[in-house]
């Protein structure tokens, strides 16, 4: 799994890291909301492990940014506020579980092994990137809730870019995993540049940015940054 820890309290944030890094986890840490957000603008976790006294800010803002932007990390509020009235909130704005400090790791660490399942479980049928919504079963997209037409080469280009979203895609794999043999018919590469120009114009018209980066002389990637 990928983790990010939000907990402004250094001694626990370095324990957690390296508790989770050492069972074969990539854990990243911060320790302010402002840093969290940075992160979590530009990259996806499947867990978020999040204290929600941070120095600069409500933690439970985090909770409001994922579900404004459509991300769909598991998150499991750990605080030493123990509270009735901010468990329920925290689990009502979209926290999947909540811990209170002291914590034994071991139990930390099943807590995120079950929430993480539990995500997983619930989100088979869609593969999700920011406000891009793809249902596999349907075949069908949505950006920001509402559906949008594409052809087949389309949807199969737009799902194989976001399974390889932030790698550089050499237009020849591109036109492999696409076409296959039939790629042996074309002598050039245009029929991949018409396809990505259409897949382009539609998401940027649907109000996405314009996840299309063209990497001069290789492919292409798709990526937030």
């Amino acid at each position: 799994m990928k983790l990010l820890i939000i907990e402004d309290e250094a001694g626990l944030r370095e324990n957690m890291t390296t508790y989770f890094n050492d069972d074969g986890n990539i854990c990243e840490n911060c320790s302010t909301l402002s840093s969290a957000i940075d992160k979590l603008v530009n990259y996806n976790y499947d867990c978020v492990l999040l204290d929600i006294g941070l120095p600069d800010g409500e933690g439970f803002a985090i909770l409001d940014f994922l579900k404004k932007n459509r991300k769909d990390e598991a998150v499991l509020i750990i605080s030493a506020r123990n509270s009735l009235d901010d468990k329920i909130k925290g689990l009502n704005i979209g926290a999947d579980d909540y811990l209170t400090k002291p914590f034994h790791l071991a139990e930390l660490k099943a807590r995120v092994a079950s929430v993480y399942r539990r995500k997983a479980s619930n989100s088979n049928n869609n593969l999700i990137f920011n406000e891009i919504t793809i249902n596999l079963p349907g075949r069908t997209v949505e950006v920001n809730g509402t559906n949008i037409i594409f052809t087949r080469k389309e949807y199969e280009m737009l799902l194989y870019f976001i399974a390889n979203k932030g790698k550089v895609i050499s237009k020849n794999a591109i036109a492999e995993h696409l076409w296959g043999d039939e790629m042996d018919m074309h002598n050039n590469f245009d029929f991949i540049y018409t396809h990505i120009k259409n897949l382009r114009k539609k998401l940027i018209d649907a109000g996405c940015p314009d996840y299309l980066k063209s990497i001069y002389g290789i492919g292409y990637k798709f990526s937030a940054l």
